[in-house]
């Protein structure tokens, strides 16, 4: 089947293989959505439907509460037996995993993951390690990671991106969504807002680091997080069915990981804004902010970098001084200041990728060069911060560093390294191309001090 032309229902992408002018076929195995009031009813179906005898529930305190007794009470109903796991190790971690692994009934069949981000993540990591199939259970929509094809969890003190595979189902019943905390919801709108940043990261780096590009899927995602800003007034009034929008905005984005191959459209210099301040968190024993309250703080900060690249006529001479005297040494001893107990991870990073090479610099150095007017015209045309910003306030989702907890000093270290966490080209790593970011990063953290925003 041919990739469609325009935008569809996030269902018409599920489990079919899409063949697509840009030379990939685009396929989700997802095999069923069903968001909507009344939906987490429908799970012994699902059970049923799908062949499965010996579930595994796996949840929090808190999401057992909130759904995962309901499940388990759905399911001994129509005759299943399903296990149970309140999971006590709360790092998300190798711990985790274990106990995890550990409790898994022998007979088990299939694994349900009932909450949000970090169980789900295990849920899809933990289960492609065993072996076996996943649904998922939403509680909240703070998150795009729903439908994705990977899994985050810590190991050895940082984020990592794990192999993993889709959720075969995911169920999100309005009335429990719309019953969570609102801030969640409004996570969930911020980690939308952050594709406008990734979607331009990603266009960046079709220009100058020839990666691969799909028009539809640009277009899929750009669709979707348009149609929710088409929509605020809905949202501010807490409305379950624009909530459910926000879901499904979440699952399409989420899902075009899987239908893509990588989650390039969705995660740019955003959300390595947000990897870092997680790994900050971690060795201090604080979160600064939900994920997605991360992604839209981060997003309004790349916007002004741009802002501020946009007004300087590059010197290319000097970009090439900085390329041939880059010092891998004082680059290291930096990573370990800046990470810490989690600077290995980042230094065995650079040592694959070698994104920081004075050739492969060099290289892009040319090639920026020579398609400068069409990179400006690409970021000409972004998202103003302010608009954004006024958007945020509108909505009550944070805007600024000060409504993080983000300090001068960590935002600094963060425009800096933060684009080590990844091996993907974005903005910042324009920026250090072109051996401005040290200038830039001080232009935004004055320009947010002058505005009292941190």
């Amino acid at each position: 089947m041919k990739m469609y032309e325009s935008p569809q229902p996030v269902e018409k992408y599920l489990n079919v293989p899409l063949e697509c002018s840009c030379g990939r076929t685009h396929f989700a195995p997802i095999k069923a959505m069903n968001i909507g009031p009344g939906a987490l009813n429908t799970l012994p179906e699902y059970v049923k439907d799908f062949g499965y005898h010996r579930p595994y529930i796996l949840c929090d305190a808190t999401t057992y509460q909130i759904a995962g007794q309901r499940c388990e009470a759905l399911l001994r109903e129509a005759g299943f037996e399903p296990a149970v796991r309140v999971l006590r190790h709360m790092g998300f971690d190798e711990a985790t995993l274990g106990e995890i692994v550990i409790h898994r009934p022998d007979d088990c069949d299939l694994m349900i993951g009932v909450g949000t981000g970090s169980i789900t993540d295990m849920l899809r990591y933990s289960s492609f390690k065993l072996g076996l199939p996943c649904f998922t259970v939403a509680t909240a929509a703070p998150m795009d990671g729903f439908s994705a094809s990977v899994g985050i969890m810590n190991v050895e003190n940082l984020k990592a991106t794990m192999p993993a595979h889709s959720t075969e189902l995911i169920l999100g019943d309005t009335d429990i969504l719309a019953g969570a905390p609102f801030r969640m919801t409004i996570a969930g709108f911020g980690d939308l807002i952050g594709k406008l940043n990734a979607l331009n990261d990603w266009r960046l780096s079709v220009m100058i680091h020839d990666d691969h590009y799909c028009k539809r899927i640009d277009e899929l995602v750009s669709f979707y997080v348009d149609d929710i800003l088409e929509n605020l007034d809905a949202l501010k009034k807490h409305d379950p069915a624009a909530i459910g929008n926000i879901m499904n905005a979440l699952l399409l984005t989420g899902a075009s990981i899987s239908l893509y191959g990588s989650s390039r459209a969705i995660s740019g210099a955003e959300h390595h804004m947000s990897h870092y301040w997680e790994v900050l968190g971690e060795q201090r024993g604080k979160d600064f902010a939900m994920h997605g309250e991360q992604v839209a703080v981060a997003t309004v900060l790349a916007l002004m970098l741009i802002e501020e690249l946009r007004n300087i006529t590059p010197d290319f001479n000097r970009a090439r001084k900085c390329a041939y005297a880059y010092d891998p040494t004082a680059w290291e001893a930096e990573i370990r200041r800046a990470y810490g107990s989690a600077a290995d991870a980042i230094i065995e990073l650079e040592a694959i990728a070698e994104k920081n090479s004075t050739e492969g610099r060099l290289q892009r150095i040319d090639r920026i060069e020579t398609k400068w007017p069409r990179l400006l015209s690409l970021l000409n045309n972004v998202c103003p911060s302010q608009q954004l910003r006024e958007i945020l306030l509108e909505v009550g989702c944070p805007c600024d560093p000060k409504d993080i907890g983000i300090t001068p000093e960590i935002l600094k270290d963060t425009f800096l390294y933060c684009k080590e966490t990844r091996d993907r080209y974005t903005v910042y790593q324009l920026a250090w191309d072109l051996g401005l970011m040290e200038e830039l990063s001080d232009t935004v953290v004055q320009r947010l001090r002058d505005l009292d925003r941190i």
